[in-house]
């Protein structure tokens, strides 16, 4: 029985019509700004995000940082949810590279209001560090692949832009949000500053990430993606599979989705697990050990040992992720697994 492997959506390997589409990938030194998939790659995420600009970045968390760089400068300060991805997951990338202290704020299944970001602003005194930037994470990878509510967003732009801070958007699964809700994606973007969105998980690149904003911003962001290393040279064969993973791979996000809640119900009529299907909005299950005797350790190696492979989150926390490469009769061996298991 071949594995089941539900640890990420970054699993995903790409397929052979994406392999064949990357191998007659016109290409040139991006670096002098003459590889034309890359350009293509960039006007259509601008054309897509409804942004002046757009730079292809080697990953979410070079795009995020270089995004964080050009924004601020030393000494300053960024807001964020305490669980997101820049705080937990980027190797405290903001002070080493941009010199930022990170400002986190316990938000609502990963979600900040207005209320708590107007009372965080720092006053305008020597003694504190000068808020400058608010990032949000949409859908939020620690809590569960929640979708931030367009409404609060725009709220916290409103507030944003009449207080002169900026918005950086982490839209890594920005794809999945838009095809839970309907909401394109350029709305959701419309209210930030600038937005990164990845290519190598739902839909499926092997690798690759998309800033964009105005152009002033990405001139700034094209700097500092040279700085820290990120001048690709005939990076179109990269390109390509993104171009591939936007027109093959994003509307057929929503199977991931019913792969998901699915998972969930059935993995939440064990008693010995706590899991909310109705909590579960895009691809990601979080499930949480009910009885005292499970260790995250244990459930583990034996699924593992069963074929299956999911992510600790937690000491009490297991995180399972649906993707491409996962379709539904693996779901329901999944399930048949965990009830032979731990029923």
């Amino acid at each position: 029985m071949p594995v089941i492997d539900l640890r990420s959506d970054t699993v995903t390997k790409p397929t052979l019509a994406m392999r064949s589409f990357m191998m007659t990938a016109e290409v040139g030194d991006d670096v002098f700004g003459e590889d034309p998939t890359v350009n293509k790659l960039q006007e259509m995420m601008a054309q897509m995000l409804k942004k002046e600009a757009a730079l292809f970045v080697s990953s979410g968390t070079q795009g995020n940082q270089v995004s964080i760089n050009a924004h601020t400068q030393p000494g300053e300060e960024v807001i964020c949810d305490v669980n997101s991805h820049i705080f937990n997951y980027e190797s405290a990338a903001a002070g080493l590279l941009s010199g930022v202290q990170l400002h986190t704020l316990a938000g609502d299944r990963g979600h900040l209001s207005r209320s708590q970001i107007e009372e965080a602003v720092r006053p305008d005194d020597d003694h504190y560090p000068q808020t400058r930037l608010i990032v949000l994470e949409n859908t939020h990878n620690k809590a569960g692949g929640t979708i931030y509510p367009l409404e609060k967003i725009k709220k916290i732009s409103a507030f944003a832009r009449k207080s002169g801070l900026k918005i950086h958007l982490d839209g890594a699964r920005l794809w999945n949000a838009s095809i839970a809700t309907g909401i394109p994606m350029s709305e959701y973007a419309s209210c930030a500053d600038s937005v990164s969105v990845c290519f190598s998980k739902g839909l499926g690149a092997p690798v690759g990430s998309i800033i964009a904003g105005d152009g002033e911003f990405i001139k700034r962001a094209h700097y500092y993606r040279k700085v820290y290393g990120g001048g690709m040279r005939q990076a179109g064969i990269l390109a390509a599979a993104c171009i591939f993973a936007v027109e093959n791979h994003f509307e057929r996000l929503h199977e991931d989705h019913e792969n998901a809640k699915i998972l969930a119900e059935g993995i939440g009529r064990l008693s010995c697990f706590s899991v909310d299907p109705d909590a579960v909005e895009s691809n990601i299950v979080i499930v949480r050990l009910a009885d005292p005797g499970l260790t995250v350790d244990h459930v583990l190696s034996k699924l593992s040992k069963a074929g299956v492979l999911a992510l600790a989150l937690s000491k009490q926390a297991i995180r399972f992720v649906t993707h491409l490469d996962v379709n539904r009769t693996s779901i329901d061996d999944t399930i048949t697994i965990f009830k032979k298991l731990f029923a």
